[in-house]
């Protein structure tokens, strides 16, 4: 019988220590199960895969077969479903903080790779394949040395696989979902929940109206409150407010944070706002729900 809490504590040393560096990198074939578990929301991912596999981003689908290297945005959800029984290669998960970009370099989120109207997927030939292998084994090595400047020279390493990435062919190996609408509203109610939980009053909601949503999926507006309204026949605004509000009274009984601070981090300027909000949703104030709770 598998030890669930050692496994736990695995996963739980493997998250602390990759947000520490802002960077980890390991074989896919000696991959644990702690390396599978970690927070999307907060970190980049590029793997460079041999296999045959499903990947389905934002709203398109990719079926993939032979060597691939695939680039993942923590703004943009994806899944990935394994079709062949092996599958090898390497993976590397950065934070952005962990790249820091130039002040002339564009935001990951506008790169062709990681934007969500970009291709996160390249077929890769045999000698392609040979040479990344040795990016990445190079990344693997240069983890374990004490070496002063290995975070410098780990970040020289991912921005080679990305310009070798730019002087590549993009896939065109993908299908639409055949029910886009679905699609739409699937990755819209998994953006929402990847806003969540709020862990702290210093990193507030960026995400708040069917707009930033829209923009953020690179949809009009429009177009994505009729798919979430044909599909689940409530409003795009009324599922905002209703994990707004799930996450609001999760705070207000779980937490030390005064009404200020659970205010600012929900993304509201003002506590009056957030009062004035809360009440018109729920009939009550969040001090009243707090007072309950004590």
């Amino acid at each position: 019988m598998p030890n669930t809490n050692k496994n736990a504590r695995s996963v739980s040393t493997f998250n602390n220590e990759l947000k520490l560096k802002g960077f980890n990198v390991f074989q896919i074939e000696s991959d644990s199960n702690a390396t599978r578990i970690y927070s999307r929301k907060d970190f980049y991912k590029i793997c460079l895969t041999t296999g045959k596999s499903i990947i389905h981003y934002a709203d398109k689908s990719f079926q993939t077969e032979g060597t691939v290297l695939f680039f993942g945005n923590p703004h943009i959800p994806y899944s990935w479903e394994t079709v062949s029984s092996t599958y090898t290669g390497y993976t590397c998960l950065f934070s952005e903080d962990f790249l820091k970009l130039s002040d002339r370099s564009e935001s990951l989120q506008q790169s062709p790779f990681f934007k969500i109207g970009g291709t996160p997927i390249l077929k890769i030939t045999e000698p392609q394949r040979e040479f990344l292998n040795s990016i990445f084994r190079k990344m693997i090595e240069e983890q374990q040395t004490d070496y002063t400047y290995k975070d410098d020279l780990i970040r020289n390493y991912i921005n080679l696989i990305i310009h070798e990435a730019l002087k590549m062919q993009p896939s065109g190996n993908y299908d639409q979902h055949k029910n886009a609408a679905s699609r739409l509203t699937s990755v819209f109610l998994e953006l929402l929940e990847r806003q969540f939980p709020i862990e702290s009053s210093e990193r507030p909601l960026q995400l708040k109206t069917a707009q930033d949503y829209a923009d953020s999926l690179n949809v009009h507006v429009n177009y994505l409150n009729r798919a979430v309204k044909e599909v689940t026949g409530k409003p795009t605004t009324a599922h905002i407010s209703d994990r707004i509000i799930s996450e609001a009274k999760a705070l207000l009984q779980h937490t030390n944070w005064n009404i200020a601070d659970i205010a600012y981090a929900l993304g509201f300027e003002y506590p009056t706002y957030f009062n004035n909000y809360f009440k018109r949703l729920t009939g009550t104030n969040p001090k009243s729900l707090r007072a309950l709770e004590v």
